[in-house]
């Protein structure tokens, strides 16, 4: 493994343990020309997942996709990184346990609002705004009074 530090080659590994529910294996590692510490992931490598888009185009299933909608609707919110990330894990493990190998968007989207609601009101509110895209104030509030009750 590359030192993203000093780019050496030479790294060992320090500890290693369980991450993410026991679906991947955190290594901390150590750079034996610079010292300095770092953390890798390993996962199981799967099938790729292709996710039909809205306009029946196909693209790879895309972790970033979902973080940045997260992150972008948690913004301001008092939502840790930790929660952040967990929620994140649970879309993810939701979707793979489909066991499909081509998803809907929607369906993906539906998954990240079940699970957003939990995490944070206002965020999920956000997250719907775009999601759904609201064409007018009606159909915002009809969202709101779902939240609220």
């Amino acid at each position: 493994m590359k030192c993203p530090f000093c780019n050496e080659t030479d790294t060992r590994v320090i500890d290693s343990r369980p991450a993410d529910d026991n679906t991947a294996i955190r290594r901390r590692r150590q750079c034996d020309a610079c010292g300095r510490r770092f953390t890798t992931y390993e996962k199981v490598e799967t099938t790729p997942l292709m996710v039909v888009k809205k306009d029946k185009t196909r693209e790879p299933y895309n972790r970033e996709k979902i973080e940045n909608g997260i992150i972008t609707s948690c913004h301001k919110r008092p939502v840790s990184m930790e929660k952040i990330e967990a929620c994140i894990n649970e879309i993810e493990t939701a979707i793979f346990n489909l066991e499909s190998r081509e998803i809907e968007s929607d369906t993906i989207g539906e998954i990240v609002m079940d699970k957003i609601k939990d995490l944070d009101g206002v965020a999920y509110v956000r997250f719907a705004s775009v999601y759904r895209e609201f064409k007018d104030v009606n159909t915002f509030m009809d969202e709101l009074k779902k939240i609220l009750k």
